[in-house]
């Protein structure tokens, strides 16, 4: 790391822990088992997006975090957000995908994670800590038995994208991926046995008959919806809301869920560290603008179907849908 590097990450290390020191936007301890959080990381969530749920505005926190973080930032981060414990926690863009792994800490005994995702987010080049390596931060935890993501459609499952996977994982069964078989090309299909549109739902019934009795802990990132449902700052995935909402209602019924998070809602990129803006642009898809009431209201009308089938709730836990511009 160059010397102007360092002193930046010290300035923003340091800028976190007074952001930690002042925040009073929700009191700590305030929260109770089985209670809802909304972490605010980048707007893109309105306040009122969740009303039965308590509010922290991390926005401070937001551009040391996003894409990827350094280990001190990330601790300082735990250390903040472990003072607002929750089981359900609704999050900005999928670029913070990786503070899952933090919710998972607190888990005290064995569980399985359900991840629908369009990305397997395996990989086990650095950064460390990254949306799209942070899987590999959770297979660390001694309690998680197995990780399975349900949804993945881009490059990565392709070559030479899949050589950079978590193998070890792969081969004894700890982390499994269920793959849109359209989305891969020929060599990737006979790799990767998927799934397709019009067997998906067998494909997955005959997955959560083996969930039965387990503690399950489910995160939903949006671009695992397809673009027309949901809007992302990645590609965007082939389930529909109606989909996720079903899978997540069969999980509830087999399976003890214990907690969950929903991410990858769209919003502007902001960055603290030169090297974290250049990974992160290098590494994110050129998408079309899309007006941000409409992304808004496209996101809304996604979460108010997905939130209760997560969280056991009603729809308008999730609260009013907004009318698109």
């Amino acid at each position: 790391m160059q010397r102007n590097e360092k002193a930046q990450t010290s300035i923003h290390a340091e800028s976190l822990r007074s952001a930690a020191r002042d925040d009073k936007s929700f009191p700590a301890g305030a929260l109770t088992a089985r209670a809802q959080l909304h972490l605010d990381l980048d707007g893109a969530w309105p306040r009122e997006a969740l009303p039965l749920a308590g509010y922290v505005d991390c926005r401070r926190w937001g551009p040391a975090l996003r894409y990827s973080a350094t280990r001190r930032g990330i601790e300082d981060f735990h250390a903040f957000a472990s003072t607002h414990a929750a089981d359900f926690r609704l999050f900005g863009s999928g670029d913070f995908h990786h503070l899952s792994a933090l919710w998972l800490r607190r888990i005290s005994e064995p569980f399985t994670l359900v991840s629908f995702d369009n990305h397997p987010d395996w990989d086990i080049r650095p950064p460390r800590w990254c949306c799209g390596t942070w899987l590999n931060r959770a297979l660390e935890l001694p309690r998680l038995r197995r990780a399975v993501v349900w949804g993945c459609g881009n490059f990565e499952l392709n070559f030479p994208g899949w050589l950079f996977a978590n193998h070890r994982a792969l081969r004894t069964g700890r982390l499994e991926v269920r793959p849109w078989t359209e989305r891969l090309k020929p060599a990737a299909q006979r790799r990767w046995p998927g799934m397709r549109s019009e067997n998906w739902r067998e494909h997955f019934a005959r997955f959560v008959e083996g969930l039965a009795g387990e503690k399950v802990y489910v995160t939903v990132d949006l671009d695992c919806l397809r673009a027309e449902e949901a809007a992302t700052n990645w590609e965007s995935g082939l389930f529909s809301t109606e989909d996720i909402a079903w899978a997540l209602r069969q999980i509830s019924a087999a399976a003890e869920v214990i907690g969950g998070d929903v991410c990858g809602a769209c919003s502007a990129p902001q960055y603290a560290r030169w090297k974290q803006r250049i990974e992160a642009t290098l590494d994110h898809p050129r998408l079309e603008a899309i007006d941000p009431a409409q992304a808004l209201a496209r996101n809304t009308r996604a979460l108010r179907a997905i939130w209760p089938a997560l969280t056991g709730g009603h729809e308008e836990d999730a609260g009013a849908e907004q009318q698109d511009a």
